[in-house]
């Protein structure tokens, strides 16, 4: 069994491993429909499996092509992983579709669009306090 250190070292350098290999590595014209990005890698404790999360960028078709071309290329990836990262065993690799981005978005646009509703009235009570803080101010130094 890995330590937590050793496990989060092996992450890091799966994620930066195959975000190369994302760049220039895999020939599949699927994988290049989406902008691609890895944003998370979990790997196991015992380091015999890597989840490999993506953020793809484009539309919904764009989205499905990727995932299928980058599920094409577990095999090549798992090869390439084993010739440029030295461990015992190469991890399993399962490519997974990270949407924590996109809701995000949804969640700051509800956000937006509550602040636009919201009436002006907190502005008129914020100038009259400070108004009377002001007053109180010119009191206080006379």
């Amino acid at each position: 069994m890995a330590t937590n250190r050793r496990v989060s070292r092996v992450a890091e350098l799966i994620k930066r491993e195959v975000s190369q290999m994302l760049l220039n590595g895999i020939k599949d014209d699927r994988v290049g429909t989406g902008m691609v990005s890895v944003t998370d890698v979990d790997v196991s404790g015992d380091l015999q499996h890597a989840k490999i999360y993506v953020s793809i960028y484009g539309t919904d078709e764009a989205k499905v092509e990727t995932m299928a071309g980058l599920k094409s290329a577990t095999g090549y990836v798992r090869s390439e992983l084993g010739a440029r990262v030295r461990l015992r065993r190469t991890p399993e690799v399962i490519f997974l579709e990270d949407r924590s981005i996109e809701r995000g978005n949804k969640v700051l646009a509800l956000l937006n669009q509550l602040n636009d509703e919201r009436p002006p009235e907190n502005l008129v009570s914020v100038e009259n306090s400070t108004d009377q803080n002001d007053r109180d101010d010119q009191e206080f130094s006379e």
